[in-house]
């Protein structure tokens, strides 16, 4: 009988093989025996360093003077906005401004800094242009705008608001205005605020929201209720209701019965005969 026919031979193979399949071992990857162990003793070359990384390419930006940090550039907003003794002369001021970077990465024209009644008893605040309001050089122009005006016809407040933004200038691609960015504006807002004196305010979409009531909720949160908003110097202080962003409704038709909602309570309380409280 050869060594391979031996039954003891076929029962130590058939031991060995139920062992590896109790723990778990149920192919072979290798068609020969490999000493593992053997092969551990064997000190591998060192690996080849790594290829250092490319360097990012910086972002194009328009051409315009280098931009100030926050604190350099706040400064400046507020002399600017603190100098400007009626709207005319802060829309001067706002268009002569320099230390906002959406200046030179998103706007293509101009500033954009409000429509409608300057004297008006309510004043809703966005987010920032979009293209159409920087080619036209007002707020709430296009889609979205002529939604907003809409709604605020079927409200009767088509004649008594004052629209504006948190950022004056296009951010690129439309996005939303960074909390950087709203904060170097909002010296020139809180401003147009103090000077237009509105009775409360309408804040649309939520970077408009968080950004004057320094909440971190999210605008389905936020939308409907009333809050505070207190100016820098806490001289100021007005009722304000967050609500939905026009294009925000735009995109969810469904939304539009909760905003309606929002505006026909801000215009309850706005036509009180004892006022807004």
């Amino acid at each position: 009988m050869s060594a391979a026919a031996d039954p003891s031979n076929a029962a130590l193979a058939e031991s060995l093989l139920a062992f590896w399949a109790d723990a778990g071992v149920d192919a072979m990857l290798l068609d020969e025996p490999f000493d593992r162990i053997e092969a551990g003793k064997v000190i591998p070359p060192p690996r080849p360093a790594a290829p250092a990384p490319l360097a990012a390419i910086p972002a194009v930006r328009k051409s315009g003077p280098p931009q100030p940090d926050i604190s350099t550039a706040l400064a400046q907003a507020q002399a600017a906005a603190a100098g400007a003794h009626d709207l005319e002369a802060l829309v001067a001021a706002i268009a002569a401004f320099e230390g906002c970077p959406l200046r030179y990465e998103g706007a293509a024209s101009q500033a954009v800094v409000y429509r409608g009644d300057p004297k008006a008893p309510l004043m809703v605040i966005g987010e920032g242009p979009g293209a159409d309001e920087d080619a036209m050089g007002q707020p709430f122009v296009g889609r979205a705008g002529k939604l907003l005006d809409r709604m605020l016809h079927a409200a009767g407040l088509q004649d008594r608001v004052l629209i504006t933004n948190t950022v004056f200038w296009r951010p690129p691609g439309n996005r939303t205005p960074t909390p950087a960015e709203q904060a170097i504006c909002a010296p020139f807002l809180e401003r147009i605020i103090a000077l237009v004196r509105p009775r409360m305010l309408l804040l649309a979409g939520g970077a408009s929201a968080k950004s004057l009531l320094k909440r971190d909720e999210g605008i389905l949160s936020l939308r409907g209720r009333w809050l505070d908003w207190r100016s820098a110097d806490g001289q100021l202080e007005l009722p304000a209701m967050p609500t939905l962003h026009p294009a925000f409704l735009l995109r969810q038709p469904g939304a539009k019965k909760r905003a309606w909602q929002d505006l026909l309570a801000l215009t309850e309380r706005l036509d009180r005969p004892d006022g807004p409280n």
